[in-house]
């Protein structure tokens, strides 16, 4: 089977969020289940230069972008026995950051419109016409109706098939009416007969949904949710239409890369029989932050954008009760003003008992993971989430609402059976939560009982292995 696996991000080229971790993990677990599958993502100036030093040029072509005539290079490199192409042109793709949205510039359809129509082209340029084509997110969406639209008459195209993951819906690429035509060289008939019609724009996502013949999104719980007004970002009716073609596979995590028996960034190297080395990395984290140095205080660690999607309001409206609690608090993260400057201020007033780093720093995050008793995920919707399954490999307890992959992955904790490798909430509540976090608390005073947990969620298995064996047969369905 042949798969073109086409994303906006890729670890280690470039990672802003979890689509970078899980373009990288699920090609490789592909690979090792016997999948030839190729990456595609844009040729970033923030890829890091020993990367770029290491590429390839492969073709020189042209790329139609409406009325325009761009330059497209094409150059590849194999990394981990995965080859990886990339898509350049300067004008597009050598600036700061990778979304043009963050930064101002507003031309992300254009951007993507381009990288869209030269994946395409891609495929005759390297002699590889795949079986399926995998799209993730909005920055790919149009790529499915494109095909159908100018490719389908092609002997070699003709037969190809999309699979399109939904990683949030939030995130939908919307645009105006005028992309059509302008960017894309498409008939208005395809708004006008309201398959990429959202609002009086054009939803690149919304195209990726109707004209794919697969949507997957990243937990079983996220397609219910998704499906209904609260959590539907108005795509809900869409959506229920075609449910036919909706599944949810659950993300994993790459389990070499965060093995607490190897990791080169935490203090000390342990697993599920060493958990003692679990203990000397909290002291060590205690001992850097300035907080008291004491094994028996548990430590709440949160790595995270500190944004409202996050639970942050709740957080931040039971912190004067939470730090009178019999814990320390460690937070990692940017985002929005108010919860970068309230962990801030309870940072400074309370020092020995919250640490704030706004910031993001993946080798301090590994060792939040690997010195924390509990880490802390209260999400208002979370589509599949990497935290809390980070934090079981490294044995620290999620405490977590449950909603989308958070549901799906921490089972709660069972008094009576001693079974769970975490603790939930159902309801978006702070007192709720608050609750859930003062039972926890009350465990981690009984030992046995919790290192029980903490042995339950090391054992617990979310690695890529099961995932790449539901999408082979998802794409298995659609070729059939």
């Amino acid at each position: 089977m042949k798969v073109f696996y086409v994303t906006s991000e890729c670890w280690p080229f470039v990672k802003t969020g979890g689509l970078g971790d899980v373009s990288y993990a699920l090609p490789k677990a592909l690979k090792k289940e016997g999948v030839d599958v190729r990456v595609i993502l844009p040729k970033y100036s923030t890829i890091p230069t020993y990367l770029k030093d290491q590429l390839k040029e492969v073709a020189v072509f042209n790329v139609q972008v409406g009325w325009r005539n761009q330059y497209c290079g094409l150059l590849e490199m194999e990394f981990e026995g995965i080859k990886f192409y990339f898509i350049d042109n300067e004008y597009y793709f050598k600036r700061e950051g990778e979304y043009a949205y963050l930064y101002g510039y507003g031309d992300d359809a254009e951007r993507f419109a381009f990288f869209s129509e030269a994946v395409l082209q891609t495929m005759e340029k390297i002699d590889f016409y795949p079986d399926v084509v995998h799209i993730n997110d909005w920055h790919t969406g149009m790529i499915p109706l494109i095909l159908k639209n100018r490719y389908k008459n092609l002997d070699k195209y003709k037969n190809i098939k999309t699979l399109y993951t939904i990683h949030n819906l939030q995130y939908q690429g919307v645009f105006g009416k005028e992309v059509l035509g302008d960017l894309l060289n498409l008939s208005d008939e395809y708004y006008n007969n309201g398959d990429v019609e959202y609002y009086g724009g054009v939803s690149f996502m919304k195209s990726g949904i109707v004209f794919s013949d697969k949507v997957t999104t990243v937990s079983k719980t996220y397609v219910d949710e998704i499906q209904t007004s609260f959590y539907g970002e108005k795509l809900d009716g869409l959506l229920r239409a075609n449910s036919y073609k909706l599944e949810g596979i659950l993300n994993g995590i790459d389990y070499d890369i965060n093995d607490p028996s190897t990791d080169p960034n935490i203090f000390f190297k342990y697993d599920a029989n060493n958990l003692e080395n679990k203990i000397k990395n909290k002291l060590e984290l205690q001992k850097i932050l300035g907080l008291e140095v004491n094994p028996d205080i548990p430590i709440v660690g949160i790595v995270s954008r500190l944004v409202s999607q996050k639970g942050f309001d709740l957080i931040s409206y039971i912190m004067p009760e939470l730090i009178r609690e019999d814990l320390q608090l460690v937070i990692l993260g940017t985002g929005e003003q108010q919860y970068q400057s309230m962990f801030n201020y309870y940072s400074s007033r309370y020092c020995k008992k919250v640490s704030a780093r706004i910031t993001f720093d993946s080798g301090f995050a590994q060792q939040i993971y690997s010195g924390s008793d509990m880490f802390l995920m209260p999400s208002l919707f979370e589509p599949c989430g990497i935290g809390q399954m980070l934090a079981m490999r490294y044995g620290t307890l999620p405490i977590v609402r449950e909603t989308g992959g958070l549901k799906d992955t921490v089972e709660p904790y069972n008094q009576y059976t001693g079974e769970g490798n975490g603790f939930s909430f159902a309801n978006y509540n702070a007192h709720e939560m608050l609750y859930c976090i003062q039972k926890a608390l009350k465990v981690y005073k009984d030992k046995d009982m919790w290192y029980r947990l903490v042995e339950n969620a090391m054992h617990t298995d979310n690695s890529w292995k099961k995932s790449a064996q539901k999408y082979i047969e998802a794409y298995q369905g659609i070729l059939n």
